[in-house]
């Protein structure tokens, strides 16, 4: 069996955070999509699923964290090169997204940051396959 990852995030517009994520060329499953929630697809098996904060609120006991003060996760995705990290980073901060920190760059890793518009953090990052051992 294919483990899939879902990654649950609590938002407090569902609308601009698809129009958002849309206009970062993400798509969404229309199956897992209402007025409540949407399933945002990373890849074939993994998925980040964008929950209204009323919604998000009923899958934990414990109280939704304010991403304006505290980080929970940073969700880092791989690319395939420096410059896709950096137009993707750039495409988001044009979108609304705000300064998360300065660029890693550490020779065989690059990586860059940013908050969407409920701060959660996102991390573009490019691995040089020659570094990775087998």
């Amino acid at each position: 069996m294919n483990t899939q990852l879902f990654v649950n995030l609590h938002v407090k517009n569902l609308e601009d955070s698809i129009t958002f994520f849309s206009d970062l060329g993400f798509t969404f499953n229309p199956q897992f999509t209402n007025e409540n929630a949407t399933c945002m697809v990373i890849s074939e098996s993994n998925f980040v699923m964008l929950l209204m904060e009323k919604y998000f609120q009923d899958f934990t006991h414990k109280k939704i964290s304010d991403t304006v003060e505290t980080s929970e996760v940073i969700i880092s995705l791989s690319c395939e090169s420096k410059e896709k990290v950096d137009e993707l980073t750039e495409r988001a901060l044009a979108l609304g997204a705000t300064f998360s920190s300065d660029p890693m760059d550490m020779g065989f890793m690059y990586s860059r940051s940013f908050q969407d518009l409920d701060h959660h953090i996102w991390e573009y990052f490019y691995m040089d396959p020659s570094h990775i051992e087998n």
